[in-house]
C-alpha cells in the first residue's frame, strides 16, 4: 500500500459529479503528477485529498488510516499541506511573516526549518522583511511552497504550482521539488505542463472526465506515442 491512497474518488459540486472513479496514489520521497486537459478534474482531485470535497464514494487513505471524512485543519494535523494555485500568500505580510504563519501550528523552535526554506529559495532570505504582494508571480509561489513546508509536512500537495511562471522560473520550481523529493517528502501536484510534470514524476496521472485515462511512470507516459499524441502535442 501506498503512503497516500485515494480510492475510487467520485463526486462533484452540487449534483454533479467531476470526479468518476478516480484512484490516486504517491509514496514517501515520492512525486506523483496529476495531468489531462482542462476540465479533466485535475484541480477536483486534488481538493477531494485534501478534504475540501465531500465524496459520493471512494476513500482516502493517509499512512494506512482511513481520512476520508476528516476536514481539511484535521488533515493538517496528519502532515498534509495544500498550496492552492491562487490567492496563496499574504500579500500584506512580509515574506518572514508568510512563512511564520505556515508554523501556527507548532510550539517548538521553527528557525532550523526557516533556514532550510531560505536554503530552498535563497532569494526569499534577501527580501524576508519585504511585502509578499511586492514579489513577482514566481517569487509568491516560492512563499507559498515555503509557508506548506513550515508545517514540515509528510505530504506537500500543489495546485498548478507554474500557472502563469515563465518557462526559466518553471524549470527552477521543478527543481526545487526535486530537492524537496529527496528529503523523503511525498509530492502529490497537478500540473498544466504535462510534458516537463511528467519529465520529474515518478507516478504520472492523466485524466479524462474525472476518470483515469492512463497510469504509469512519468518516463513510460513521456514515451507513450498514444499520451504523446493526445495530450502532449506530438
Amino acid at each position: 500500500m501506498s503512503f497516500l491512497e485515494a480510492r475510487n474518488m467520485t463526486g462533484g459540486y452540487g449534483g454533479a459529479d467531476i470526479l468518476n472513479g478516480c484512484t490516486i496514489s504517491v509514496d514517501r520521497g515520492e512525486i506523483a503528477v496529476i495531468v489531462g486537459p482542462n476540465g479533466a478534474g485535475k484541480s477536483t482531485a486534488m481538493k477531494a485529498v485534501f478534504g475540501m470535497l465531500q465524496l459520493r464514494t471512494g476513500s482516502v487513505r493517509l499512512a494506512g488510516t482511513d481520512i476520508t471524512r476528516l476536514s481539511p485543519q484535521d488533515r493538517v494535523h496528519r502532515g498534509m499541506a495544500f498550496v492552492p494555485q491562487t490567492s496563496n500568500v499574504f500579500v500584506t505580510m512580509t515574506v518572514q511573516e508568510n512563512l511564520e504563519m505556515g508554523a501556527f501550528l507548532r510550539r517548538d523552535d521553527i528557525s532550523g526549518t526557516m533556514e532550510r526554506v531560505f536554503a530552498l529559495f535563497p532569494v526569499l532570505r534577501d527580501k524576508r522583511q519585504q511585502p509578499a504582494g511586492e514579489l513577482s508571480g514566481g517569487q509568491r509561489q516560492q512563499v507559498a511552497i515555503g509557508r506548506a513546508l513550515m508545517t514540515e509536512p509528510v505530504l506537500l500537495m500543489l495546485d498548478e504550482p507554474t500557472a502563469g511562471v515563465s518557462p526559466m522560473v518553471m524549470d527552477d520550481l521543478f527543481a526545487r521539488m526535486i530537492e524537496i523529493r529527496r528529503e523523503g517528502i511525498a509530492i502529490l501536484m497537478a500540473e498544466q505542463n504535462a510534458r516537463q510534470a511528467l519529465g520529474i514524476a515518478d507516478t504520472g496521472y492523466v485524466l479524462v472526465t474525472g476518470e483515469n485515462r492512463y497510469t504509469d511512470t512519468g518516463a513510460a507516459l513521456l514515451a507513450d506515442p498514444d499520451v504523446r499524441r493526445a495530450f502532449l502535442g506530438g
